[in-house]
């Protein structure tokens, strides 16, 4: 008897791990993300916070995810805003976006990232600095005006790139965005900012 109870027990605990979460707001949560310890996986803990889906850094920071490609295995999650008249990610103090290694998700490599307010030495790095840099354009309106003027670059989140993380710091560089599937000559209106984060399917 005992041992029918434990392999029903077994069998019930699968069941409700395979289950696929409730819609949050308007976004469904496709297996295996998980927004509750009785759907998904609870490796790939997003967040439903009054009808707002959202991702948690390692820090402890969360960012408002966008959209959901469950067949890409990727989501995209909303660039800190960069406050109003400075020129400071709003995740500045937690060093900027860092994902937990141990966790399943990583940076794609599909990431223009734009970085601002940085330091004399990004100038030794192999990144855009220069004035047709893309952080140029950005500048030029709305949150980007609080930036204007300082030493900006640009970037293509590459394979050779850690995966885990967008880094923001005083006396490197204090703000950033990013926009996804960034092509050549793609005007300002018509940028997808946003940062594309992937998971790795299940085993």
């Amino acid at each position: 008897m005992v041992h029918v109870i434990v392999v029903l027990f077994i069998l019930v605990t699968q069941v409700s791990a395979y289950r696929p979460c409730p819609k949050c707001g308007k976004i469904k949560v496709p297996y295996p993300l998980s927004t509750d310890e009785n759907c998904g996986d609870p490796r790939y803990r997003i967040y439903c916070n009054n009808g707002a889906l959202e991702f948690m850094s390692a820090p402890g920071f969360y960012y408002k995810i966008l959209s959901i490609n469950p067949k890409a295995n990727k989501l995209i999650i909303k660039p800190p805003l960069i406050q109003e008249n400075t020129c400071y990610s709003s995740d500045l103090d937690q060093g900027g976006l860092m994902l937990d290694e141990n966790l399943p998700f990583n940076i794609s490599t599909r990431n223009t990232v734009m970085l601002f307010n940085c330091s004399d030495n990004i100038l030794l790095s192999p990144l855009n600095c220069s004035s047709s840099s893309f952080c140029r354009e950005f500048e030029e309106v709305g949150e980007g005006c609080g930036c204007k003027g300082t030493l900006c670059c640009h970037f293509l989140k590459d394979s050779s790139m850690t995966s885990h993380r967008i880094r923001a710091r005083l006396g490197g560089c204090t703000a950033y965005t990013c926009v996804v599937d960034k092509q050549p000559d793609e005007p300002l209106e018509s940028w997808n900012f946003g940062i594309e984060l992937q998971w790795l399917p299940p085993f």
